[in-house]
């Protein structure tokens, strides 16, 4: 292989470093996110629950108000029960009576149901509650410990950066936008090492694919500095440095 091919195989070291560092980045970034994204959730389960809460006193106070209402009817059956008539007149009275009474009652068992649900929810607020707080707490530790790290990471992207643009330098441009696009479609990796299972065996795979390559291949590597590529996934295939 001749200086692109060397040239190139270090770029992928560099490269590889990058990414790795930049990936740490990316995780230590995601934390802060994911500790946001779980105080949301709990802000959002507080506020659905305070809105269950409102409805079902607004349907307990509707129930309440129609209780009084059957209330004060049970009162004027009452009173003209006292005044009834007829054996007739009197048994229509009590029959309605008894029926009101009864509804009541199911009005009364709803209402008592109600307020029970309110009770259970309340008590789920205020866990809920606790449960911000404490995420509170941890989301701004995350914050803090992120910063630290993120500080540091950023500082060896820079570091590594500016050595990947010394590397990339000694690299022909046409070759760089070739490595540029292929890293991009495998995550950094644009680069493939030619393995050989067997030494005795003139067989040959692409290290990132495992797909065949033709001897021909490993010959012109070995005899020139040219740019060869996997016919089936692109990469750039070298063999392997005597560096490693």
């Amino acid at each position: 292989m001749g200086p692109v091919l060397r040239g190139l195989i270090k770029l992928q070291r560099v490269e590889n470093r990058l990414r790795a560092v930049q990936n740490k980045l990316a995780r230590c970034r995601r934390s802060v996110l994911f500790q946001e994204n779980q105080l949301r959730t709990l802000q959002s389960s507080l506020e659905t629950k305070h809105e269950e809460i409102k409805l079902t006193r607004i349907q307990t106070d509707r129930l309440e108000l129609e209780l009084k209402s059957r209330d004060e009817h049970l009162t004027k059956l009452r009173s003209a029960l006292n005044t009834a008539r007829t054996n007739k007149e009197y048994s229509a009275i009590l029959t309605e009576l008894n029926t009101s009474k009864a509804d009541d009652s199911k009005l009364e068992a709803q209402i008592l149901e109600l307020m029970k649900n309110i009770e259970t929810d309340q008590a789920l607020c205020l866990d809920i509650q606790k449960q911000i707080e404490d995420q509170k707490i941890k989301l701004e530790q995350t914050r803090t410990d992120s910063k630290g790290k993120a500080d540091e990471l950023e500082k060896e992207v820079s570091v590594i950066q500016k050595e990947w643009d010394l590397v990339a330098q000694k690299v022909p441009a046409d070759v760089l936008e070739i490595f540029k696009r292929v890293a991009e479609t495998y995550n950094g990796e644009a680069t493939a090492t030619i393995e050989q299972p067997d030494e005795n065996v003139a067989s040959y795979s692409c290290g990132g694919c495992f797909m065949g390559i033709p001897a021909e291949v490993v010959n012109v590597l070995s005899n020139k500095d040219e740019i060869m590529r996997c016919s089936n996934c692109t990469r750039i295939l070298v063999l392997k440095d005597s560096d490693e």
